[in-house]
This record gives C-alpha cells, structure tokens and sequence, in this order.
C-alpha cells in the first residue's frame, strides 16, 4: 500500500462544516454535524455567518477531507462557487466541497459542473450523507476520485 492509500485507511474522515453568508438558521448542520460525528467522523464546525475566505482557512488549518456548507439565504450561487475558487486558489484540489439547504434543482446541475461534489436538500437522510462521504473517501484513497 503506497503512502497516499494510507493516510486513508488508518485515519477517520475529517469534515468542516459551515453556515455561509448571513444564513442564522443552524438546527440542521447540527444534526448532521452529530450524525458524521456519530459515523465515526471528525467534525470541525466554524458555527454562522462565515465567509469563504474563513471557510477555506480553517479547511486549511485543519486539513480536512471534505467541507460541507448548509446555505438556507439564497446565496448559494454565489457563495459555493467563491468557496471553490478559493479551495483551488489555495491548493485544496483533493478536498471535497458539498453543499445542502434550500437549492432548486436548476442551481444544483449548475453547481456540479462547477465542482461541487454532492447538494443535499431539506429532508435528505443523515445516513445518504454519511455514506456519500464513506464512498467518496474510499474513491479518493484508491486514486478513482477526481476533483479539481
């Protein structure tokens, strides 16, 4: 097993979790924050109102495998794909970003082109983002997932 297969296999998935923007709803990213954490996963929440500068900071800090960002105010459009610009500005290029709160299907193909790598919506089950991220770590530690 090379070095790169390694470093997933023997550490837990570690996930930022973030309210972009003026969002001040947080009941949800907390129950999920909980369910990764109850998965087994380490979880790092930067709490409300954060900026993509912010986000990808702390991504950075704490070399996380995956961001997840919970968007309720309608700025998703804007806020995601600055977040991803940063994430390649910054050399995150292995680090997942997915997204979940109220965002219509439109925005959500457009959102995936751009590189966001999964949208949960309103009434998703914990387990579907658990097992998202479980498979996409697998993926990515075998070399078959690819994200820029």
């Amino acid at each position: 097993m090379n070095t790169k297969n390694r470093r997933f296999s023997n550490k837990k998935i570690r996930v930022l979790l973030a309210k972009a923007g003026l969002d001040g709803h947080d009941r949800g990213i907390k129950v999920i924050a909980m369910a990764l954490r109850d998965a087994g996963m380490e979880v790092i929440y930067l709490g409300l109102r954060r900026t993509p500068e912010e986000i990808v900071s702390a991504a950075l800090e704490e070399d996380v495998d995956a961001i997840g960002i919970s968007l309720l105010s309608g700025a998703h459009t804007v806020l995601l794909p600055a977040i991803l610009a940063l994430m390649k500005k910054k050399g995150l290029h292995g680090t997942l970003l997915i997204g979940g709160g109220i965002i219509p299907d439109e925005d959500q193909a457009a959102l995936r082109k751009k590189g966001v790598a999964a949208i949960f919506t309103p009434g998703a089950e914990t387990t579907e983002i658990v097992r998202f991220l479980k498979d996409a770590m697998g993926e990515k530690s075998t070399g078959r997932y690819r994200r820029t």
